[in-house]
């Protein structure tokens, strides 16, 4: 077993978290966050292709167009387009150099979405969040106690700040398959969160003659290899499904990679760390 001071060195993990969240802030505050026509809005067509195609030559072709796209298959030679706004004369000639490139194509559905779609989104995508949050505070708070739930809350807050600081500062899209990816890691930081604690909570139990620093040490290094063997396959996983599984999922795949990264990290020097700074403030107030 291993036998690292965790606890003694938490102020190095803070610094290190604190200066890649504030990296991601400012980058948020000076070129924002590159939202997908999921969240702006724009135009969505369904096309269906007589001739035989591939979702790679249609994306060599759109790539060469001027306005930001997304496209994804919907069957056999059946496609969703999702563009920027265009007017109806650029979605014309859109239609027509397609059909010059790939025969003959069947407008099976053409229509704009409202900006007002993306803005209900994000709320709801927030609302996702806060409830998810809500929740979890209330089961930690059940099954150990409330600063055990504060402390994993405010670890997979700086999951998805770290997650989406990344995304600003490298401006990756964000749409709405990145929210699924926030809420997939936030399930997983979670559950990683709670082994740990769960073993700090036995080892209190035990009414061992140690600090609640050298138990909170011992509970960590006893559970470190579960946390990162678990984590290395899920990250070989996802490394396999960036580089083979093609441009549909690729952002989606990354913002799990990012996250999951960061939630293994969050889990073991972020979580436990809070919860003792924060008892040992408790404590000091009584």
């Amino acid at each position: 077993m291993t036998n690292i001071k965790f606890i003694q060195n938490r102020k190095k993990w803070y610094l290190v978290s604190v200066v890649i969240i504030v990296a991601g802030l400012i980058s948020m505050m000076v070129q924002g966050v590159n939202f997908g026509i999921d969240f702006t809005g724009g135009n969505m067509m369904e096309l269906a292709i007589s001739d035989s195609t591939s979702i790679d030559d249609m994306r060599t072709y759109l790539d060469g167009q001027d306005f930001r796209y997304s496209i994804q298959e919907a069957g056999d030679s059946r496609y969703i387009l999702r563009t920027e706004e265009i007017d109806e004369s650029t979605s014309s000639d859109l239609i027509e150099g397609l059909e010059g490139e790939f025969g003959e194509i069947i407008v099976e559905r053409n229509e704009k979405v409202s900006a007002s779609i993306g803005e209900e989104l994000t709320r709801n995508a927030l609302m996702a969040l806060g409830i998810a949050a809500l929740l979890m505070i209330v089961y930690i708070t059940f099954r150990f106690e409330f600063l055990f739930g504060i402390a994993a809350v405010l670890a997979l807050l700086h999951d998805v700040l770290i997650t989406i600081g990344i995304f600003s500062i490298f401006q990756i899209e964000v749409n709405s398959a990145f929210v699924a990816a926030l809420l997939t890691i936030l399930g997983y930081s979670i559950n990683d969160s709670i082994v740990i604690f769960d073993r700090i909570r036995e080892n209190l139990n035990k009414k061992m003659k140690l600090s609640n620093d050298q138990v909170v040490d011992l509970s960590i290094n006893q559970t470190l290899f579960r946390s990162v063997s678990t984590s290395f396959v899920i990250i070989i996983v996802l490394l396999s499904l960036f580089f083979i599984g093609g441009a549909t999922i690729s952002d989606f795949v990354l913002a799990m990679l990012i996250g999951s990264v960061f939630g293994t990290y969050s889990s073991i020097f972020i979580a436990s760390p809070l919860w003792i700074d924060m008892s040992a403030r408790k404590k000091r107030r009584r």
